[in-house]
């Protein structure tokens, strides 16, 4: 049996590695000229391969994608994957938050070793060669010289990415030629991405980069604790990310989104009230926020949403306190997001990722449409795709 996988990023690599062991003669085609550039990008933080919690609450990270990922991860789940990192000589271990690194925190050596492995099995490896369709029985390239070829192959896995990493090929073009082709797709949309927020030049001057330390963010009944991070264009950070789905849904329907951030999650809102109900005759605003607990850009946060009024009664202020309104624009654009949702629908594959109107083309990692909060659940579900795929 023959096979191509177009894509050389996790999903791909694995399921290239499972087929081969499967007895195929497979060829890996990439656009780029190095394979792997994800994986790379990915390494910068740490790699963060996969996390250490219960696999029940592991799954739930994936929300409505559980039903169609659960037997793919379950399959190929956290532990597997960390006695696969071992097997190339990248021993991981778990950090205090459970997420699971290589002890090296970088990916260029698991890579490099994977590689090396891939190739050894007799792997082969075409780059510079961009798909741009199917034909009966195989698809199209077109390679840096312009020149068109068409491959051909009894399987073919594609494992394109999202679109959110276009430096390293992962720009979402792909969607269009699979919907001119019959494939149903979902739009693709920025995940585990910041927000748009217009801060005044005052606030932006003083308190661009800086976190807001213990705090919980809500929108639409959904609560994160964390540190969101103000930056030039909005907020960054956990809360923000984990919240992406919700806020997304609040942009689509009502052109905008209202984030409510907890600065003294700690203390209930009587409890603050009472602390606030001591004021020094000479106390600024300021002063008697910040003895209250308030950090500096916590309070400039609470101007910020009121105009600069803020209110002088204790029980007014401590609900000011535990629920800051912040006008959501926009998501960051979909470029400078960490990963994507949307992509191939559900409905399109079989329970193998082979396409259902076209069989013999199996679908795999960022390219279908689940979504994942940061924290090894990424990369983890990209593995394990290409891993079932594979096999």
């Amino acid at each position: 049996m023959t096979a191509l996988v177009i894509g050389g990023g996790p999903a791909g690599l694995m399921a290239a590695e499972r087929l081969r062991k499967g007895g195929a003669a497979v060829t890996i085609i990439e656009s780029r000229r190095s394979v792997g550039r994800t994986l790379l990008l990915a390494g910068r933080s740490g790699l963060n391969l996969t996390h250490s919690e219960p696999l029940d609450d592991f799954l739930d990270r994936y929300g409505p994608a559980r039903p169609h990922l659960e037997p793919m991860i379950r399959a190929f789940g956290p532990d597997s994957l960390r006695g696969w990192a071992d097997e190339l000589g990248a021993e991981t271990y778990v950090g205090s938050s459970g997420r699971v690194f290589p002890a090296v925190h970088k990916a260029t050596p698991l890579l490099r070793a994977w590689l090396d492995r891939l190739v050894d099995a007799g792997v082969a490896f075409r780059r510079g060669l961009r798909w741009t369709g199917f034909v009966a029985g195989g698809v199209t390239v077109i390679g840096d010289d312009g020149e068109s070829e068409t491959l051909h192959a009894d399987r073919i896995v594609l494992a394109l990415g999202g679109g959110s990493w276009p430096r390293v090929g992962g720009d979402g073009s792909w969607v269009e030629i699979m919907r001119d082709a019959g494939v149903a797709c979902t739009d693709l949309a920025a995940a585990n991405a910041g927000v748009l927020v217009d801060w005044t030049p005052t606030f932006l001057e003083n308190f661009e980069g800086e976190p807001l330390k213990n705090a919980a963010v809500s929108v639409a009944g959904e609560s994160i604790r964390g540190e969101p991070v103000v930056t030039r264009t909005g907020l960054e950070g956990g809360p923000i990310y984990g919240l992406g789905p919700q806020i997304r849904a609040q942009l689509k329907e009502a052109g905008r989104a209202t984030l409510h951030i907890d600065l003294h999650p700690d203390i209930s809102h009587n409890g603050l009230g009472i602390r606030l109900e001591t004021r020094r005759p000479k106390d600024s605003a300021s002063t008697w926020l910040r003895r209250a607990g308030i950090k500096p850009v916590g309070v400039s946060l609470m101007r910020e949403a009121t105009g600069n009024q803020l209110p002088s009664d204790p029980a007014v202020t401590a609900a000011l306190v535990k629920a800051v309104p912040v006008a959501v624009v926009a998501m960051a654009p979909i470029e400078r997001a960490i990963s994507t949702a949307g992509g191939v629908a559900w409905s399109a594959v079989d329970a193998s990722l082979q396409l259902r109107d076209r069989p013999g083309v199996h679908i795999v990692g960022e390219m279908l449409d689940w979504e994942a909060p940061t924290g090894g659940y990424l990369l983890q579900a990209c593995f394990s795709t290409g891993a079932w795929a594979g096999k």
